[in-house]
């Protein structure tokens, strides 16, 4: 990694921690949180774009993915239904910037064979997707339908993820996947299930550091998997 890049990635992960510590737990966060927050991933964006800016048409779907997250982080700093709407828009596309992304060099790679683990992971991520409509669907209201656009996009993301072929950054590349849909998991429910303010509060502790954990490992995991495929 470049030294510029090493910067910003400093730059983004001190960002991260400032958020979680002081801004994360509040039910508003204000215009500072809100930059904080949106600064702790667009710095990493900048930082993956530099350091693999020969990547190629497959790697750049890495970094629009962490940008189309800062703009969703943004978004999802106002307590408006039109900005969480823009917020999980952004995030959906970027899901699929980062499905888009796996796919695309799982095929110059070449698919492994699936494994009964592969099998084993595809068919619990289908489950988990599925049970959203027994314990998440029936509490959104009106946002039914953008919700459930939604957990579609993270399966597809999911589904790329388990699919990577077996190369340094692989692991990487799954943990940021799982810790992501850890984060939108805890988010749900968060923002639709759960009504104990301790409840709340505790997740909202733990969703960050699990959030922005998995966009830095996707974005490290990528830096790996493709230096591996070309060094």
């Amino acid at each position: 990694m470049e030294w510029g890049s090493g910067v910003l990635a400093g730059l983004a992960l001190g960002a991260a921690v400032v958020y979680g510590l002081h801004f994360a737990m509040r039910e508003v966060k204000g215009v500072l949180g809100a930059a904080v927050k949106t600064a702790s991933t667009a710095l990493l964006a900048l930082a993956v774009a530099l350091a693999g800016q020969r990547g190629g048409g497959w790697f750049c779907l890495v970094p629009l993915g962490l940008a189309l997250g800062a703009l969703g982080d943004l978004c999802l700093a106002w307590k408006a239904e039109r900005a969480f709407l823009a917020g999980v828009g952004a995030f959906g596309l970027g899901h699929l910037a980062y499905a888009g992304g796996f796919l695309l060099r799982s095929g110059e790679l070449g698919f492994d064979a699936v494994s009964p683990g592969t099998g084993a992971a595809l068919a619990g991520l289908a489950a988990l997707l599925v049970s959203t409509e027994v314990w998440l669907a029936p509490c959104t209201g009106s946002l039914r339908g953008p919700v459930r656009a939604y957990v579609a996009l993270i399966g597809l993301m999911g589904a790329a993820a388990v699919l990577l072929p077996g190369a340094p950054g692989q692991g990487m590349l799954r943990a940021g996947a799982a810790l992501f849909i850890l984060s939108d998991l805890m988010l749900a429910v968060q923002m639709f299930v759960a009504r104990d303010p301790a409840l709340r509060r505790g997740l909202a502790l733990m969703l960050w550091p699990a959030y922005w954990t998995g966009q830095a490992l996707i974005g490290w995991g990528a830096l790996v998997f493709w230096g591996a495929a070309t060094g």
